[in-house]
């Protein structure tokens, strides 16, 4: 298979403050990667379905706790890979950071540049696959995915990126569903409807600790894991919190196109009863406990 060399003019966002300073730009991206890679494609459509930032603000305030357990320092050189619309790469640059949101998906990176224009922050955002990074040896401090990076088709080419962009003593900090949460059984939920192909492994794995002291080689990382749960919050009923992930969850969205209309009230009323039957009876709107591992691994 061949290659094609792709390039994405540089191009500054709408993003400037009331003094007109640009706060957030897209950097030109040069690639190299496989005409017709499939499986890019296949995870930029999923990706790019519905509207993730809706999703995403339901565990923000997570997403600033665990930037939070980072310790940043100003001037660190921070990488958010898979970063969606900025969940991570906000609450990073807030410290300080220098910090780069990198994802498939255009318009989430449209919608964390907007983000960081309300708050006057400087970001700089890429777009790409983060199996194929597009920046230099050893150029970040730390690099940061949550619920993003495992969802890449190849772990093994995301594992060698992130060895060699990471700069030795530096850190990757991830965030990963478990397969015995609550959006693993989710997840579950659509495999059992549509099966991914046969050739990509299961994302949970990176929420399984053996795996991924398996996966990060011991002579270039040293690695702990920690189990934690984070809840999600959204101003609906669980009913209507499952029709928002119906709507806005790349993955549900993609799932559901591919049923009948059988198949599709039956999933729809799976996925009611999923989060209703995790939802305290007391709480008037949503509010669920989602398990996921951290993993900290320190480059060698």
């Amino acid at each position: 298979m061949g290659n094609e060399l792709r390039t994405i003019p540089t191009r500054e966002l709408d993003c400037g403050t009331p003094t007109g300073n640009v706060v957030a730009h897209v950097a030109p991206v040069r690639r190299m990667r496989p005409a017709g890679d499939a499986l890019t494609e296949r995870a930029r459509r999923v990706w790019s379905a519905g509207d993730y930032d809706r999703i995403s603000a339901g565990f923000r305030h997570e997403a600033e706790a665990f930037v939070e357990r980072r310790k940043l320092a100003r001037g660190q050189q921070v990488l958010d890979a898979a970063c969606g619309s900025g969940n991570l790469t906000i609450p990073a640059a807030r410290t300080g950071a220098q910090v780069t949101g990198f994802d498939l998906v255009p318009a989430l990176l449209e919608a964390a540049a907007a983000r960081a224009r309300r708050e006057g922050l400087r970001i700089t955002l890429r777009a790409g696959t983060v199996e194929e990074l597009p920046f230099d040896d050893a150029q970040f401090d730390v690099v940061l995915s949550m619920f993003g990076l495992m969802f890449a088709a190849r772990p093994e080419r995301v594992l060698a990126e992130l060895a060699r962009v990471t700069r030795p003593g530096g850190q990757v900090a991830l965030a990963n569903w478990t397969r015995a949460g609550f959006v693993g059984q989710m997840l579950a939920m659509h495999v059992a409807q549509v099966p991914p192909p046969a050739e990509v492994p299961s994302p949970l794995l990176w929420g399984d600790a053996e795996t991924i002291h398996r996966r990060f080689d011991a002579r270039l990382w040293d690695v702990a894991t920690t189990v934690r749960s984070l809840t999600f919050r959204y101003p609906h009923t669980p009913a209507g919190t499952a029709e928002l992930f119906r709507a806005a969850y790349g993955p549900t969205v993609r799932t559901f196109e591919a049923l009948d209309e059988d198949r599709r009230a039956s999933l729809a009323g799976d996925l009611t009863a999923h989060w209703t039957r995790h939802h305290p009876p007391s709480a008037p709107m949503t509010q669920v406990d989602a398990e996921y591992l951290e993993v900290v691994a320190t480059r060698r």
